[in-house]
């Protein structure tokens, strides 16, 4: 059964905008991405709207619904009231390209600096070999679409433009624990996760993990161990001293 929805939607460009009202005829079991097509198709056909497979899976349609991240082809019309004006904008982390476009970029630049998985040599039979339970865990991270609300939400990011050259932001976070914890990687991104993702300005308020599609535990799973490996690394007295009596076994071997 059809009714009328009222929609505001963000129009405009990186020089500004504004929010313009529409109303559109919908029918149960559609969602956001239905009527915002749907208003394309009949209102406004140089509406500006990124998506792809329409099924959760590309994370193309990120946007802010009624100020939250979400999917708008994962949010069912039947989660608000059929009164409610549903209000739609672009991604407020990011710069706006037109009406619900952003350009993120930055995501990609921050994937450019990690190091890449690099895997042990393969044992003497040529074949490579991780436990049951490393593989499970290495599983949650591998959910991830790259919708990027996390990073959207993250106010590190969200409200503090300065801090992008210095912060990698939770979707990163997620990769750099990912291979850090890969039983068969040889490349240590701890000091790096550190120095350049800035890890430490994290302080996991689980915003990123609430908007996460995926259900992906970002914050305890990822960001929390991976603070941990980099405080062990980094600060604790005795790794530190482990390390400078390597260092000087290594030199006398040397000479």
């Amino acid at each position: 059964m059809g009714y009328e929805l009222a929609m505001r939607l963000w129009r405009g460009d990186a020089d500004g905008g504004e929010l313009r009202d529409f109303s559109v005829e919908v029918s149960e079991g559609e969602v956001v991405l239905d009527a915002i097509h749907r208003v394309q198709a009949t209102q406004a056909g140089d509406l500006a709207v990124r998506w792809n497979c329409k099924a959760g899976k590309c994370g193309s349609c990120s946007a802010e619904i009624n100020g939250r991240p979400r999917l708008l082809c994962m949010t069912r019309l039947a989660d608000f009231d059929q009164a409610e004006t549903i209000t739609v904008t672009p991604l407020r982390a990011f710069p706006v390209i037109r009406d619900l476009v952003t350009d993120v970029s930055y995501n990609y630049e921050k994937a450019r600096e990690l190091p890449a998985f690099a895997p042990a040599p393969p044992d003497a039979d040529g074949k490579r070999r991780m436990m049951q339970v490393d593989v499970e865990r290495g599983q949650e991270f591998r959910k991830c679409i790259e919708c990027f609300l996390c990073q959207d939400t993250c106010h590190v990011v969200r409200d503090h433009e300065e801090n992008k050259q210095a912060f990698a932001g939770p979707r990163f976070f997620l990769r750099y624990a990912e291979l850090d914890m890969h039983p068969l990687d040889t490349n240590d991104r701890r000091a790096l996760a550190h120095d350049a993702a800035g890890i430490g300005l994290c302080n996991i308020t689980k915003c990123c993990t609430e908007v996460c599609p995926e259900g992906i535990q970002i914050t305890d799973n990822a960001i929390i161990p991976m603070k941990e490996r980099v405080v062990d690394k980094k600060f604790d007295p005795l790794v530190w001293l482990g390390a400078k009596i390597g260092r000087r076994t290594d030199d006398r071997t040397e000479l």
